[in-house]
């Protein structure tokens, strides 16, 4: 049992041994750790699947996030740092409007995405900034739920960004309809498509899941005010089964009739809750 980060009551036990639930807040975390340059644990991980499968849904996602930032931005903001850019789709987009610096801790991926002439930088946030690098906008795309101390890493969001400088965040939701879903499953005895949520056994699992009221409370305990929040598609066809292939951890007859279910339930999905959105908070 420990303390909530975002309200300070305890925890419970959730429906894992790792996972734990705030009754007051709702917010969810995991006792899962992070093996990003383990060589042993990217062997779960079919990385030529996984980019294949989310390349068109955060092409277009991400299109959508720089052009946020740039119209919410301060006038006159010129930089912006990718923190956990990943394969630098998002540092391309984000390039039509600012200079932009990548930050990406996994060494592999680094080197791929740096060969490709984008500027990206090895290593962890903030301790691969210089003392003097300051930004006018900060993202984190699919990243702060990876963060274990993410209280640090707001604090230092809060220090390295300009004065009325933006933090954007583009993270899962627990409110989300598959996310209740898999919980939903997890209740009925099949734990899989909750454990492939958080991704359970994968070289950077989730350690933090936030719904909008207990997200904009943390933010605004560390000196952020929300400025915007906005629900993204969390699935497209295009890519899915690559997507939902590229762990290995399940056969291809439960992956195909997983593919199929999907399919058939992205026309009703803009009648639920998304699972995916982007919160853009401005510094205080």
């Amino acid at each position: 049992m420990t303390n909530c980060i975002v309200c300070g009551n305890f925890t419970t036990r959730g429906l894992a041994p790792w996972h734990a639930i705030c009754p007051v807040c709702r917010y969810e975390s995991a006792a899962l750790a992070p093996t990003i340059n383990d060589a042993q644990a990217h062997e779960r991980l079919n990385e030529a699947d996984r980019e294949a499968g989310l390349r068109a849904i955060r092409a277009e996602n991400f299109r959508a996030i720089a052009d946020a930032a740039r119209a919410h931005a301060r006038p006159g903001a010129r930089t912006l740092l990718d923190v956990g850019c990943a394969h630098g789709w998002f540092l391309e987009q984000a390039g039509r409007h600012f200079e932009v610096l990548g930050m990406e801790p996994d060494q592999a991926v680094a080197a791929r995405t740096g060969a490709r002439g984008l500027a990206v930088r090895c290593g962890y946030f903030p301790d691969a900034l210089r003392l003097d690098e300051l930004f006018d906008v900060i993202v984190f795309n699919d990243v702060i739920e990876h963060i274990p101390d993410i209280g640090g890493a707001l604090a230092a969001c809060h220090a390295r960004l300009r004065d009325d400088g933006l933090l954007v965040l583009n993270l899962p939701n627990s409110g989300g309809l598959f996310y209740r879903l898999a919980k939903l499953l997890t209740h009925c005895g099949w734990r899989q498509p909750f454990e492939r949520l958080w991704q359970k056994g994968l070289p950077s699992p989730h350690v933090h899941y936030f719904n909008s009221a207990n997200l904009t409370a943390l933010l605004r305990r560390h000196g952020f005010r929300l400025q915007l929040r906005r629900e993204l598609p969390a699935v497209r066809a295009s890519g899915l089964l690559a997507r939902l292939r590229c762990t290995g951890d399940s056969g291809a007859l439960v992956q195909y009739a997983s593919y199929a279910a999907v399919l058939c339930m992205l026309p009703l999905l803009r009648l639920f809750p998304s699972d995916i959105v982007v919160c853009l908070f401005r510094k205080e």
